[in-house]
Formats: C-alpha cells, structure tokens, sequence
C-alpha cells in the first residue's frame, strides 16, 4: 500500500473519479482525511450545481491539506504550498468545461466551468478545497447575474453583528420586491445573494453594493460601515461591495473553508440564519444536512431582479464612487487609492 492509501474510483454522476492518496490527513485537527472532503463534495455536488452550474470558477487548492506549516498564497511552485488557480489544471478529463474570462489588467484566461457533479468531486480530488465562482454565467461572462453582499465583522464585532446588518438589507431589498438568499460565510461572516436580470455590467454592480452599503449606514447609524479603509471602520460590519468588482469572487455555496475545523460555507433560511452558529456547519455536519433537509436555495434561479432601484439609490448620492481593490488599474470616478492616514502624513510633508 501506498504511504497515503492506494488509490480510489468514486463513482458520481454515472462518472468514476479516480482519488490518489484517499487517506491523507487533510484537516487533521478534526480527524479529516482526503477521501472524506471528495466524500463530501460527491454529497452536496447536486444541490451544490444549483448556483455553480456554468460559473468560471477560481480555485483554491490544499493539495497536501490544511495542515500547520502550509499556507495559501499565489503560485510560485513552492512544494507544499496552497495556491489559486484560475486557469483549467492539467489532465481534465474531457467531460470538463471551460469558460474564457478577462481579467481587470485584461488578460485572459480559460478556468473550469462546473457542468455536472463529477466536476466538482474530480477538482476535490485535486485538493480543491474552496471553489470560487464569478458572478456569470459562461454564455454572457461580461454581464454578471448576481449581486452578492459580503457582511464582514471588524474587530469588536462578531457573527451575530453581521446577521442583524444582513437581516436588514433583507428589509431593504424586500422594499423593492426582490427575493434574497443568506448563507454562512464559513467563517464570522454572511453572505446574501440577489439573482439579478443581465443587464448590467460589473461596474453597475458594484455601484448597487455600494448603494445597499451605504443605505444601510444610514438605517443602523455607527452599526456599519462602507469604508475601504480599515483605520476608518472601527467596531463595524464592514459590506464589502468590492466582492462585485470583475474578478472578486466568493466561497460557493456549500464550499468547504481552508480552516482547521473544516467549515462549510452553508446555505441557510432566513429564520435559520438568525438561530445558527457558524460553526454548527462542517464537513462532519452539513451532508446530514443536505440528505434531510430541503434546499434553501432550491428556488434562487426561478427569478431574476431588477437593479433599477438600488442603481438609483447610487446616482442619487454626491459621493459617487469608493476605492477598488490596489491591483485594479484606476477605474473611471475612482477617488483617489491612499490609505488616509498616509495622505494625511504626505500633506504635511
């Protein structure tokens, strides 16, 4: 036998997946090996497709696992390491789909498009560990279909901050009719998501988020915050409406985090969201979850939002635009990219 187990066939989807080192300590703080997380991935891969289906999809890879002295950082072919990878890895199998996406520097590059449930297990036995979708689907990848909002706790704050901030962008978007979906971030965070109609572009989007952000600012006063800058937060949630810029992505729903404990990124009702514990979702937990209980995001593609209002809220406020992410180029209306405390320092020099 093999150090780490000869090899495995899984079988999803009327396809075989063949799985290298299955026994592999891959988050050995909760006793987890390799074969356990494409285990799970085979468990949720279908409910898994409902939001993933089509979607270029970054992904971030523990090939060795989730183990102490490994850590995620851009590939630079250090043995070990825990990387992203964007474009399609070598060796797909033939059932697996691409999608050619453009970078903000303009680049291209064509990354996995999820098109059946063995594509989500083949990349779990890769030691895909996190799947990051776009916002698109891969026959219009300029036009996103979703809006996501990223409910981030500062320090001082906690899951429980982010849950009352998220329950309220609920009240706000409801006043424009439309339907949203919460889920665990697999961390201290929520996420919500709007489908929304393919209108609009990735710069459209965002202004939405900002538009939500900044409404929300106002309904829960010293509560939240829509400052880039983490000097200016304080003790806030911060939402992150740069998760909407053209190539930001977030954890797919029912994605399994790169954490010790194994946490899953879990989709949840509204009522749940306000009686659960991040951690009450891992590995361990949620494929119970998903064999005895309905979907709660079963219905999120049957309609599609209109932007109109939130894009409004955007147009109607003088402070127009906030500062992207610092590998951006400057974008058109962009203020100016200085952290305050150093444009503060550069104007008394």
């Amino acid at each position: 036998m093999a150090k780490w187990g000869d090899p495995v066939v899984v079988q999803v989807g009327g396809r075989e997946v063949r799985c290298t080192n299955p026994e592999r300590p891959y988050f050995p703080d909760v006793g987890l090996r390799k074969i356990d997380v494409v285990e799970y991935y085979r468990t949720v891969s279908d409910v898994m497709m409902v939001d993933v289906r089509d979607r270029p999809t970054t992904l971030e890879r523990w090939p060795t696992g989730v183990v102490p002295g490994v850590s995620l950082a851009q590939r630079d072919g250090t043995k070990g390491a825990a990387f992203y990878q964007k474009r399609v890895p070598q060796g797909a199998p033939p059932y697996v789909r691409t999608c050619r996406i453009a970078f903000p520097s303009g680049r291209t590059a064509d990354e996995v498009s999820p098109t059946e449930p063995a594509v989500l297990v083949w990349l779990a036995t890769l030691g895909t560990i996190t799947m990051h979708p776009w916002p698109v689907r891969c026959d219009e990848p300029e036009t996103p279909d979703e809006l996501r909002l990223d409910f981030d706790p500062q320090p001082g704050t906690d899951f429980h901050d982010a849950v009352r901030v998220a329950q309220a962008a609920r009240e706000l978007t409801g006043e424009w009719g439309w339907r949203t979906y919460p889920k665990t971030s697999g961390g201290r965070g929520v996420h919500v998501y709007v489908r929304i109609e393919r209108r609009w572009s990735f710069t459209e989007v965002r202004h939405a988020a900002i538009a939500i952000g900044r409404e929300l600012e106002r309904r829960l006063p010293g509560s939240v915050t829509t400052n880039w800058w983490k000097e200016e937060r304080g003790r806030t949630v911060f939402v992150d409406y740069n998760q909407n810029a053209r190539d930001r992505t977030i954890a797919a729903p029912w994605s399994v985090r790169a954490r010790p404990t194994a946490p899953v990124s879990c989709p949840v009702t509204w009522p749940e969201l306000g009686e659960c514990r991040p951690e009450d979702f891992t590995v361990r937990t949620v494929p119970h979850r998903v064999r005895t209980t309905p979907d709660p995001w079963a219905d999120i593609n049957d309609q599609a939002f209109d932007l109109t209002p939130a894009l409004e809220l955007y147009a109607r406020d003088e402070r127009g635009d906030l500062p992207y992410p610092p590998e951006y180029p400057k974008m058109p209306g962009e203020p100016k990219r200085v952290q305050p405390s150093r444009a503060a320092d550069r104007d008394e020099g």
